[in-house]
């Protein structure tokens, strides 16, 4: 028999090879046990209906937060009359949006045909009744402006060809559209009129589009920008503005899915 004493380096090494051999086998064991089939989702409204369950613990451990929280959050906006979510190729938060900054459009001299949300910045949905300063944060939680611009319609065509290719996006009023379930445009319309090639259209949007993203790079192309940079002009406070102007009016927000995108088999 060979003595041998060990030096630490060499008990390393010995608990380095353990310690790797214990994973191989690890991964190896467990390598074939599973594998994913199928992905389901569901949308699932947190509303008044689940708090027939109430837990006493988590509420006394978060109580010495809450107001702080809700002095912040809480403070009611609005109010809406029925559920809204984004959802393509057309919905109600995805109709209200534009046309929010439709109506913001005057306090900048502006006068645009028509306005674009980008469905990607609509992050959460809004739910029946009231609104509040958190839930206009929860639907828009980026700091996108305001921003206006010009499109010749040639170009404005091509646009439309790439928000019918994505399936549809946030439109105002003004447009009407008719796209193919495989996401070619076949129809347009501006106010019940068809797009002039020649003629310029003002239009409303959000900055963070100007540069060309989300796959509608026709946006790269606009001029005349007004994108005021203060954080005033941050839609979430102009969406907080129009609800609170509708509560002082009396009205109720509501939207309804109206045929602005329509997709054609």
């Amino acid at each position: 028999m060979i003595s041998k004493t060990l030096t630490l380096n060499d008990m390393k090494k010995a608990m380095m090879f353990a310690v790797t051999a214990a994973t191989l086998m690890t991964i190896t064991a467990c390598r074939h046990h599973y594998e994913v089939v199928s992905v389901e989702r569901s949308r699932i409204f947190i509303d008044s209906r689940w708090d027939a369950a109430n837990n006493d613990e988590p509420m006394q451990f978060l109580a010495p937060f809450k107001h702080d929280v809700d002095s912040v959050l809480g403070p009611i906006v609005g109010h809406v009359a029925r559920n809204m979510t984004p959802h393509r190729p057309e919905s109600e938060l995805s109709n209200l949006l534009p046309d929010i900054l439709m109506w913001a459009a005057p306090k900048y001299n502006e006068q645009p045909v028509f306005a674009i949300y980008n469905m990607g910045g609509i992050r959460a949905d809004l739910t029946r009744g009231a609104v509040t300063y958190g839930d206009v944060l929860d639907v828009a939680p980026f700091e996108n402006k305001i921003a206006f611009a010009t499109l010749s319609g040639a170009e404005l065509l091509e646009l439309f060809g790439q928000i019918a290719k994505r399936g549809g996006e946030g439109v105002s009023g003004a447009v009407r559209m008719e796209i193919t379930k495989d996401g070619k445009l076949l129809s347009i319309k501006l106010n019940g009129e068809d797009i002039d090639p020649q003629k310029d259209y003002r239009y409303a949007t959000i900055d963070y589009l100007l540069g060309g993203t989300d796959q509608m790079t026709t946006f790269a192309k606009s001029r005349d920008i007004n994108a005021p940079k203060e954080a005033s002009n941050n839609t979430r406070f102009i969406i907080m503005d129009y609800f609170r102007a509708m509560e002082k009016e009396g009205k109720v927000v509501d939207a309804q899915i109206e045929g602005r995108i329509t997709v054609k088999e």
